[in-house]
């Protein structure tokens, strides 16, 4: 394993997707549990891009998001689908960019430092979510397509036939 997380912050995102996707697929193969996967690619999502929050909300119920594995300060420990950013990807199932999190009506404040926001649904293999991966910057348009693109690739791995 690697000992320690590769900073990618400066590299173009065309490229630093890339090779945190195959940073993640190296570090994490083999592994089948899906806390050690999502605090370990929270850790390394976090470090590698220097966000302000990242981590995952797990489905807890019908219903309801919690809190799971994260980098960064407090997160919100409870979210309803439908709610914010991350309740709303959760209930319509698709990933969110929020270039402005004070222009998306219902936005939840964890951290006042957040000014944008990208949120991707993690599915398991018979497609049920599973949670959704939740990424803030405290700067207002952090994420793109590109963002998007390369998380959902992530998630898809995670949650596919790559890790067990």
């Amino acid at each position: 394993m690697t000992e320690s997380i590769p900073d990618l912050s400066r590299e173009p995102k065309h490229r630093a997707y890339p090779q945190l996707f195959a940073y993640i697929v190296g570090t994490l193969t083999g592994i089948d549990d899906d806390i050690t996967g999502m605090a370990t690619m929270s850790a390394m999502i976090h470090h590698s891009l220097r966000h302000l929050w990242t981590g995952f909300y797990r489905v807890v119920a019908p219903d309801l998001l919690r809190v799971g594995p994260y980098q960064g300060s407090l997160g919100c420990l409870e979210i309803a689908f439908g709610r914010g950013v991350c309740g709303t990807a959760a209930a319509e199932r698709r990933t969110i960019v929020v270039p402005d999190v004070s222009r998306f009506p219902g936005h939840i404040t964890c951290d006042a430092r957040a000014k944008s926001e990208v949120v991707v649904p993690v599915f398991d293999r018979a497609g049920a979510l599973l949670g959704v991966l939740d990424i803030d910057s405290d700067r207002r348009a952090a994420f793109d397509q590109l963002d998007a693109d390369g998380l959902e690739r992530i998630v898809r791995w995670f949650a596919g036939e790559g890790r067990g």
